[in-house]
């Protein structure tokens, strides 16, 4: 397998430029999620890697060698795009094998290569089948598997999973983290499926108008998000926000009065609470906020109470085993061990 290595990649159609000076060294073995929103320059990135798309400025290096100029086909990449892309006419055998007898490879190679793919994807028992007569999941799988077989250095995955529902999508998100390490191969894949990056990175970079906003492991990305955006992005139930002025060591809104974590320069800055930081507390517990309840969802083993305090808005996940009405009144604390606070201007975490 190989590195992968963006020096000051840039893209650009004609005066507008998508990706200013991208950087990023990709190691070994690694798998590296691209993560963001429609638009904010994921698969623009992977095209580039991939050579589907022309790189304006800098340079592309494989394995150590710089491959801007190479075609495709001469990378030693390998893509699974989102919509399959199989021939219709062809069965499953003949669509994953076809790349290798285009280059002339024999009858013999060509099944030393074939029987493992298909036996460790579960396709064995349809490759006599055309693509009409399979699932959207075993349709994906043959894809992959025809990636596979060319036993490429580098593996790109383009949002592969989108189109499958969702219990499809957790099968295959185990078929290819197992792919990843039983192969040990070098994989970059993109997804906006903050669920998908977290359960497959070793490591994610999070993207925002063609910049990378914040690089780091699930847990670093989760844990400690650099900016407002990567603390909106990442989370599900999504992070709580409350706008509040520092001063005097507090954090005030009107109703909200709160002691810093930490010290905190005078000024208007943006508290972070994750609804699960989000505790129902007795009335007349020192310090707890007075909230009244909006909406109480009922979500398997948890709850998710919305609650307003003043003009402020947000979510509490509690045990499911408590019900809250419309209208009633409670106290709640935040837990203060959790707490994010951001620079309302920048953005940026304090």
């Amino acid at each position: 397998m190989a590195t992968v290595e963006c020096r000051n990649l840039r893209k650009t159609y004609a005066a507008h430029e998508v990706i200013g000076d991208f950087n990023l060294a990709i190691k070994d073995h690694e798998f590296v999620v691209f993560l963001g929103p429609s638009g904010c320059g994921k698969s623009t990135i992977l095209r580039m890697i991939a050579g589907l798309e022309e790189i304006s400025g800098g340079d592309l290096l494989i394995g150590g060698a710089r491959v801007n100029d190479r075609d495709p086909g001469d990378r030693g990449i390998a893509m699974v795009f989102q919509n399959y892309a199989l021939y219709p006419h062809m069965s499953v055998r003949e669509n994953i094998t076809f790349a290798l007898e285009r280059a002339g490879a024999g009858k013999d190679e060509i099944r030393r290569r074939l029987d493992p793919v298909v036996e460790s994807l579960g396709l064995d028992v349809y490759l006599g089948r055309k693509p009409t007569e399979l699932s959207g999941g075993q349709q994906q799988r043959v894809a992959i598997a025809r990636a596979m077989i060319k036993t490429p250095e580098v593996f790109l995955f383009d949002e592969p999973l989108s189109n499958l529902d969702a219990k499809l999508r957790g099968h295959l998100r185990v078929e290819i983290a197992k792919l990843h390490k039983d192969l040990k191969s070098t994989s970059i894949y993109v997804t906006h499926d903050q669920l998908e990056a977290m359960t497959l990175a070793d490591r994610i970079v999070l993207m925002n108008q063609g910049k990378i906003e914040q690089m780091g492991t699930p847990e670093e990305i989760y844990s400690r998000p650099a900016t407002l955006f990567a603390a909106s992005f990442i989370g599900t139930p999504n992070m709580n926000f409350f706008a509040l002025e520092a001063s005097d060591g507090r954090l005030r809104d009107g109703t909200i009065d709160l002691a810093a974590p930490f010290p905190v320069a005078p000024g208007k800055v943006t508290l972070g609470v994750r609804p699960g930081a989000v505790q129902i507390v007795p009335e007349g517990t020192p310090g707890a906020i007075a909230a009244i309840v909006e909406r109480d969802e009922f979500h398997g083993e948890t709850r998710l109470v919305s609650l307003r305090t003043g003009t402020q808005t947000f979510m509490a996940a509690v045990a499911a085993t408590t019900r809250y009405a419309e209208g009633q009144r409670l106290s709640v604390a935040f837990d203060a061990n959790a707490l994010h606070l951001f620079d309302s201007t920048s953005g940026l975490r304090l």
